[in-house]
């Protein structure tokens, strides 16, 4: 069997990005639950991003959402957050919470305000300009509830014409990643609604689209590392949204509910040539923590997500192979499952320390006194929110 010190090496570039919207105010449907220490500004997620990342080292840039982290000057905001050791990493749209979108957006009937969210978009674009950021993330909550209330097939038109339209402003070194989602707010269909759509759309754009996979928009039982396998064979995964859920789109901390699936995707991720430093898939969070502390919820999260990717790395993939061709059912399963249920914990917790990072990140956050202070400290103004 493949041992630790064997994939230690491959650790040392993991990147998880952490974002912003994780670090204010969420809940559900039915309230918004507010809680001590909440940032009051985009500095203050910024800041707290940083803190992950100082106590991990794994989550060096932090993801914007426009128009919830707008700010007038983001050559500033990225000199900011380059002085608090992390760097801006992928911009945001956000058509769905516009009154005009109540309809939709790029797939609106009406062509004022499709042209609206078109001109959010290229605007999203004027700020990855300025922030150096890669990604443009596009996530669409366009459908319909009932059957007879759109044209389905038109809408895909609209759709298809509207992100020609932005991907024509996206620089060469940037790229458009399109998110999918199954449903919710649109009930009856949603005009992206799963990976096969996402991929026919960024096909036909160009090289420079890719999709993004959240591991939460998917129906259940349906196999999410044959997804998983299929976008990095055609070339075309371009991000992962990591989160858990139990039911739908739950947006929990990645790996509680089923660290089973974490570690079947991580597998097919690394097998793939999706992990490593000459792959361009990016991990990212998309988390909201309802009920628990924010940091230390994102801590958790990319602790888990590095967990995972080292018990996928010690999968021995000779003797797996051996065993796939050898037709040796239990056998080939058997090296599988040897590498999810072997304890990295200990061995991570002393790679960490040689690298001067506590062994125990969570413990060390815990005992910093971090927590404590931003609830002194953020006492007034509006705490920020979705």
């Amino acid at each position: 069997m493949t041992t630790f010190a064997e994939i230690a090496p491959d650790l040392e570039h993991q990147a998880i990005e952490v974002p912003s919207w994780a670090y204010g105010n969420s809940g559900t449907r039915f309230k918004v639950f507010g809680s001590p220490g909440t940032p009051r500004s985009v500095e203050e997620k910024i800041d707290d991003a940083a803190t992950v990342h100082r106590f991990t080292r794994l989550a060096p840039t932090v993801a914007l959402h426009i128009p919830w982290d707008m700010v007038e000057d983001f050559g500033g905001l990225t000199r900011y957050a380059t002085d608090q050791g992390i760097e801006i990493g992928t911009i945001n749209s956000n058509t769905f919470q516009d009154e005009d979108y109540k309809l939709g957006g790029l797939t609106h009937h009406d062509p004022a305000v499709r042209q609206k969210a078109i001109d959010h978009h290229l605007q999203c674009i004027e700020i990855m300009g300025v922030t150096g950021s890669r990604d443009l993330k596009i996530w669409l909550a366009d459908g319909s509830n009932y059957p007879g209330q759109a044209d389905i097939r038109a809408r895909q038109d609209r759709l298809a014409e509207s992100l020609a339209t932005i991907y024509q402003a996206i620089g060469d070194q940037q790229r458009l990643v399109l998110e999918y989602k199954i449903f919710e707010p649109a009930f009856y269909h949603t005009d992206v609604p799963d990976w096969g759509t996402a991929l026919a759309h960024v096909q036909a754009l160009g090289a420079n689209a890719t999709v993004c996979l959240d591991t939460g928009h998917h129906a259940p039982s349906t196999n999410v590392e044959f997804i998983v396998a299929q976008l990095l064979r055609l070339g075309k995964l371009g991000s992962f949204d990591f989160n858990s859920r139990n039911y739908a789109d739950d947006d929990l901390i990645v790996g509680s509910a089923d660290p089973f699936q974490l570690f079947r995707i991580l597998f097919e991720v690394i097998r793939g040539g999706g992990y490593g430093p000459d792959s361009e898939v990016a991990f990212m969070l998309d988390q909201c923590h309802n009920i628990e502390k924010k940091i230390p919820g994102q801590i958790r999260s990319v602790l888990n997500v590095q967990e995972m990717t080292a018990r996928a790395l010690l999968v021995d993939r000779e003797e797996l192979a051996a065993a796939q061709q050898a037709g040796d059912v239990l056998g080939a399963h058997q090296v599988f499952m040897d590498a999810f249920y072997t304890d990295v914990r200990a061995d991570l917790a002393s790679w960490r320390e040689s690298r001067g990072l506590p062994g125990d990140p969570m413990a060390a956050y815990a005992a910093s006194g971090y927590q404590e202070k931003i609830e002194a400290d953020r006492v007034g103004g509006t705490q920020m929110s979705w």
